[in-house]
């Protein structure tokens, strides 16, 4: 059998680097090297691309994209290596916004996951609400300037960034300006939403259109404050304030309404490939949408591959199935 030649693009410049080198080291671990000849592609936090042997190496020989294919430069000269396919890990600003979808559709290489229009829209939470809100799925309440006179807390986040970095939980009109500007550190655009009184569910999604397969919802248990994962000393030991209940502790109504609601969103948005739909159970039983990540993590304590796991497919078997998903439009 012929091994497909997987370009895995991980690393990026800006603050989800870390996160991208832990994503990639996962699935490294996890891919087939009978079925797949890896390309590990890392882009330096000063924005070089470089071809290395995996994704803890150094730094390797300078690498361009381009419609001929991956050129490899060394010594004034250059290699080409035709990719089936591209599996860009990689999260937040230029990796998860449809920059660098825009750039492997230029070059006319298969990738996997969301097409340029679903990252661009699904990054953008703003634009992710209206969405949403179109296909008749509730959300808070928000705005993309300071409001007068919102009810307290709001979360003040960048419309446009990763993770929960630069994220505050505003409870007094005193506190407003200050998480402004540590939102406008990572964005010029910033988003004002109101709190949701409710549980937070993840839904992690796989396939195109009507072949969706979801896996098993967890729950965020937190003991204070909010999810901010990522911004842990050392997440793979656990968090400070949050724990993961897979499946979600919830009635099988409520889950039930939960997974529905995801693929509303995940339809709606023009999501493909894979994605996790973050939602919050009111007490009342309402689902309202938080946001939608169209990279998600794929660490070793990331929530998307714990909830596929437990629904019975391992990292391994998603990667077969995104590889397929890029190749053929179809599950396989």
């Amino acid at each position: 059998m012929t091994e497909v030649r997987i370009g895995i693009i991980f690393g990026g410049a800006f603050e989800e680097h870390p996160v991208s080198v832990k994503s990639a080291r996962e699935v490294a671990r996890h891919l087939d090297t009978a079925r797949y000849d890896p390309y590990w592609i890392k882009i330096t936090r000063g924005g070089d691309w470089r071809l290395c042997t995996g994704p803890d190496a150094g730094d390797g020989r300078p690498v361009v994209l381009s419609p001929e294919g991956l050129l490899v430069l060394e010594g004034g000269r250059f290699e080409v290596v035709e990719l089936d396919v591209v599996f860009p890990v990689l999260h937040g600003r230029l990796g998860e916004d449809g920059a660098v979808q825009g750039l492997l559709e230029l070059c006319g290489i298969p990738y996997i996951g969301c097409d340029v229009q679903s990252s661009a829209v699904c990054m953008d939470k703003a634009l992710t609400y209206v969405v949403a809100r179109g296909a008749g799925v509730a959300t808070p309440n928000f705005w993309t300037e300071a409001p007068a006179d919102p009810a307290y807390p709001v979360f003040v986040k960048p419309a446009r960034s990763g993770s929960s970095f630069g994220v505050t939980k505003v409870s007094a009109e005193g506190e407003l300006g200050v998480a402004l500007e540590v939102a406008r550190q990572y964005d010029s655009k910033v988003l004002v939403e109101e709190a949701v009184v409710g549980s937070e569910i993840g839904c992690a999604v796989l396939g195109n259109g009507d072949d969706l397969v979801v896996g098993e919802l967890d729950r965020v248990a937190l003991t204070h404050g909010f999810f901010r994962i990522h911004q842990e000393a050392t997440p793979e030991t656990g968090s400070e304030n949050s724990a993961f209940i897979v499946p979600a502790d919830i009635p099988a109504e409520s889950r039930d309404l939960v997974r529905e609601t995801a693929k509303t969103v995940y339809r709606a948005l023009g999501c493909s490939g894979l994605a996790r739909v973050d939602l919050f159970l009111t007490p009342r039983g309402e689902v309202v949408l938080n946001e939608v990540n169209t990279m998600p993590g794929l660490t070793s304590y990331s929530r998307y591959p714990r909830m596929m796991a437990a629904a019975g497919l391992s990292l391994t078997d998603v990667i077969d199935r995104l590889v397929s998903l890029a190749l053929t439009g179809k599950l396989r």
